[in-house]
């Protein structure tokens, strides 16, 4: 063996356990990065929807505001309404027919959600989530068997099942902590294994991204105003008394009159 077989040998395993090691740490806070031990070993509202999952994470962020403040930015959340809040770029790049998310409330979009509501995750007849549980302020718990590709169901007999329970919880000083668990269970095996590999990775980046989002628009107060998109048919209707308590001078007016945009515009 030469030397330089010895070195591209060597560069070769170096390159291999600095990608696997890599993997392993994205996996690990794509569970739990941002949540506590104790967080994760709580039991949630919407745990029961999904005995024994296979998959399961827990994110969390602290907010500088009561959850009085936070549970309207929950409410207007969803495919063509006020989007995920997760980074313009991940939008941009993996979810390209969606319109970036809302940094404003819109009193057309924020909503008295109810149980049974629906929240499009994608293009009518896709992706979407039932509201299982609605406790407002301090709880959501949404729940979809509808998140696999489409027409893997008859063609490869997929099944998925899948909650997110949201959970703003009071802190002292006006604060809310926020703490986003999302459990999934399914078949076959290999669909599941594709899902553990891939999503919980991705999660780092979507959840967490999601909740910093969220937080940078709370706290940052902005003025409410219509967007000009269209609340969601499957949703019960909205409601500006939401917003109408978080002490903004209207709820569709800015200081310097009514606000319309475009539709697809922030």
């Amino acid at each position: 063996m030469t030397v330089l077989t010895t070195v591209l040998m060597r560069a070769r395993t170096a390159t291999l356990l600095g990608v696997g090691g890599a993997y392993a740490a994205l996996q690990l806070l794509g569970r739990q990065a941002g949540s506590t031990r104790e967080e994760r070993a709580a039991a949630l509202r919407g745990d029961d929807l999904v005995n024994r999952p296979q998959m399961r994470t827990d994110h969390a962020v602290t907010i500088d505001a009561p959850p009085h403040y936070v549970w309207p930015w929950l409410t207007q959340m969803g495919w063509h309404l006020a989007g995920w809040y997760t980074p313009r770029c991940v939008d941009r790049l993996l979810f390209p027919d969606n319109w970036t998310a809302l940094d404003h409330l819109d009193p057309h979009l924020v909503r008295d959600l109810r149980v049974g509501d629906t929240i499009p995750d994608g293009p009518p007849g896709t992706a979407q989530y039932v509201v299982a549980q609605a406790e407002p302020p301090h709880r959501l718990v949404l729940h979809s068997t509808t998140h696999i590709p489409p027409g893997w169901d008859t063609r490869y007999g997929v099944e998925f099942v899948w909650t997110w329970s949201l959970n703003p919880t009071p802190l002292p000083g006006e604060r809310t902590r926020v703490h986003l668990r999302v459990r999934g269970r399914g078949r076959p095996w290999w669909f599941i294994g594709l899902y553990v590999a891939a999503l919980i990775p991705a999660d780092y980046v979507m959840a967490t991204g999601m909740l910093r989002g969220l937080k940078q628009r709370v706290e940052a107060h902005p003025q409410p105003f219509a967007s000009g998109r269209t609340p969601w048919s499957g949703a019960s209707p909205s409601t500006a008394r939401v917003i109408a308590t978080q002490g903004h001078p209207s709820p569709t007016r800015s200081a310097a009159g009514p606000v319309a945009r475009p539709a697809g515009t922030t």
